[in-house]
C-alpha cells in the first residue's frame, strides 16, 4: 500500500489489531492515519510506521500534497513561463472525515506573472488552513526559469 499510494501519509485506513498472526479475533478496529514512515537509512526498509487515530469526528493536522493541474492549458505556461512550485504541501486541522488525499491548484487560467496564493485554493469548509501567513504564494508563472 504504502509504495501504491503517493498519498499515503494523508489518506485514512481501516486498522484491525488482532489477538494473533491466524486468529479471527479482532482485538480494536478503527480507522488510523498514517503520519511518518521510518525506513532503514542502507536497504530503505520499514522500520516503523507511526499512526493516530482517525475515527469521524476527531479532528487532525494533515500535511497535504498539493498536485497541480492543468499544465496543458495553462496559457503562461503555453507562452513559454515557467512554473514555480513554491510550496509542495500545506498544513491543514481536517476533520478524519473530509481528510482529502491532495490538495489541487488549477492553473488552466494563469497567465506570466500570475500567482496562486495559499487562501485562493478552494477547499472542503471544514478544512482550516494552519499558516501564519495565508497570502503566501504556493506558486507563480515565471516568465523564464529562475537561475539556480
Amino acid at each position: 500500500m504504502l509504495k501504491q499510494s503517493p498519498y499515503f501519509l494523508s489518506t485514512p485506513v481501516r486498522l484491525q489489531v488482532r489477538a494473533g498472526e491466524r486468529s479471527n479475533a479482532i482485538l480494536h478496529a478503527g480507522t488510523v492515519l498514517p503520519i511518518k514512515v521510518h525506513r532503514d537509512e542502507n536497504s530503505g526498509n520499514i522500520l516503523n510506521l507511526v499512526m493516530v487515530k482517525a475515527d469521524e469526528g476527531t479532528m487532525l493536522k494533515v500535511d497535504l500534497p498539493v498536485e497541480f493541474k492543468g499544465k496543458d492549458a495553462c496559457p503562461g505556461l503555453k507562452k513559454g513561463g515557467f512554473l514555480q512550485k513554491i510550496r509542495t504541501s500545506l498544513v491543514y486541522l481536517c476533520p478524519a472525515e473530509h481528510i482529502p488525499p491532495k490538495i489541487e491548484v488549477d492553473l488552466t487560467n494563469l497567465d506570466v506573472g500570475d500567482r496562486v496564493l495559499m487562501h485562493d485554493i478552494p477547499v472542503h469548509p471544514s478544512l482550516k488552513l494552519l499558516s501564519k501567513n495565508e497570502t503566501m504564494p504556493v506558486c507563480k508563472i515565471l516568465a523564464s526559469k529562475p537561475d539556480e
